[in-house]
């Protein structure tokens, strides 16, 4: 239960100027209010709402703003949002996996599909790459909330099948069917995590050049501002000068 975290500078993060953050509390409100429409409302019995509102707490979102989002689903006033994967292919043949939720399919797989073009991939059939990753659960905490050690015995004693550690926190991989169970068990023991959500984790990562790697990371940057992408993934590693340089 060891090894080399597979996301490291996979997950591009989202911008931080202002407008990126309003943005970004508009698709974490969305991910909330389909959660709890979709499940209950009540965060200890809906595992998915659970993930949602740490990821909203993550990210300094108000909290007025998560209980507006939940009791809109609870009054019946949520619009209809499908939820919808697309997979392709980017730059140097890399997998791309985007997670969608929108009220309109058609206007949403057509910009999608033209931003994989604009940048140099193209848009799959469903299937096409899903089969390079796991859908698994991920529980990560800070580096200082335990020893390596500490978080290894705790995360094999809940049902977790893997744990990397490092100076940057620690990463913590569950099946889909035992996620709820570990997060649940390792929060009772070290407290709310910083993340816990269920996510795409590749199977082997691509390290590509930083002309190729900007490219990429240009693709998914163009992906996560549309209003209706919640999550990208890609199979690939970056040099953490590009990531850096990126960010700016």
């Amino acid at each position: 239960m060891a090894g080399h975290s597979q996301f490291k500078n996979i997950m591009y993060r989202k911008g931080r100027q202002d407008a990126a953050k309003s943005k970004l509390f508009g698709k974490l409100a969305r991910e909330i209010t389909v959660s709890a429409k979709l499940g209950v409302p009540d965060p200890a019995m809906n595992p998915r709402l659970r993930a949602a509102i740490i990821a909203a707490r993550a990210e300094n979102m108000p909290r007025d703003n998560i209980d507006r989002a939940i009791k809109k689903a609870a009054g019946g006033e949520a619009e209809h949002y499908e939820e919808i994967r697309y997979e392709g292919y980017g730059p140097g043949g890399v997998a791309v996996i985007v997670e969608v939720l929108t009220d309109n399919r058609n206007r949403t797989a057509g910009e999608v599909r033209s931003t994989f073009t604009k940048s140099g991939g193209n848009l799959a059939e469903t299937g096409a790459v899903a089969f390079l990753f796991d859908r698994v659960g991920v529980i990560e905490y800070d580096a200082k909330v335990a020893s390596a050690e500490a978080m290894f015995e705790a995360a094999l004693e809940a049902g977790a099948d893997d744990v990397v550690a490092s100076e940057d926190g620690h990463e913590i991989y569950a099946a889909q069917d035992r996620f709820g169970s570990v997060a649940k068990a390792l929060e009772a023991r070290f407290g709310e995590p910083r993340k816990a959500a269920l996510v795409w984790r590749p199977h082997n990562s691509v390290a590509v050049d930083d002309a190729q790697g900007e490219k990429l990371l240009k693709l998914i940057e163009n992906l996560n501002e549309h209003d209706d992408v919640q999550n990208v993934y890609a199979n690939f590693e970056v040099s953490d000068a590009l990531v850096q340089r990126m960010s700016v």
